[in-house]
């Protein structure tokens, strides 16, 4: 694993000064196109596998990719859609799912989670995506399946309702192979589709 401060100092050093015009742009502008909700896990990373740029993404990570549905309550992944939605207006929300989802695997192989009881709690999010795949304990159509109910969740959110209304704002749902970088687009009926190679 590579030193952190390492890093940093390969930032400052490379990185910052090859893109310090973009960089200055984005001290007073923060006007990105697309809300992107992707799980937590290290291995996918939204601005690699989308080839986007600082400043594009509204990235928003959760255990699984999760979504819960909307409530009243203070809660800061609501809070974090209203405000890329409502605020920074962005044109597209994707969630995006990925193979080999730790999330997933725990449901579909029914994981004791007696000692973790933050994740089983976080986990019930995703109990419409179980119900659909009951019969069928196979990881890769439980993350297909929980990406059509996160989804759902997403469009509970009054911000999202409303833009969606409006035709302001596209939802898409995105499965990410790790092993083969591919990218399927999700149709909201059980279809999928490869994006661009």
């Amino acid at each position: 694993m590579n030193d952190l401060a390492e890093g940093v100092g390969t930032f400052q050093r490379d990185v910052f000064p090859a893109k310090a015009e973009l960089f200055a742009h984005l001290a007073d502008s923060h006007r990105p196109s697309t809300l992107f909700i992707s799980c937590s896990d290290a291995r996918v990373v939204p601005e690699l596998i989308t080839s986007s740029e600082p400043g594009e993404l509204f990235v928003v990570r959760t255990a699984g990719n999760l979504v819960p549905a909307y409530t009243p309550a203070p809660d800061g992944i609501a809070a974090s859609i209203e405000y890329a939605v409502a605020v920074l207006c962005v044109k597209e929300i994707v969630v995006c799912g990925h193979s080999a989802c730790g999330a997933m695997t725990a449901l579909a192989a029914h994981h004791d989670l007696s000692g973790a009881p933050a994740i089983a709690h976080w986990l019930r999010h995703a109990d419409a995506s179980v119900a659909r795949t009951a019969a069928d304990q196979d990881v890769a159509a439980l993350v297909r399946e929980n990406v059509r109910a996160q989804l759902a969740n997403l469009a509970t959110h009054p911000s999202v309702a409303r833009a969606s209304a409006a035709s302001a704002v596209t939802l898409r749902g995105w499965v990410y192979d790790i092993a083969t970088g591919t990218v399927e687009e999700l149709a909201t009926t059980g279809g999928a589709a490869a994006l661009a190679a």
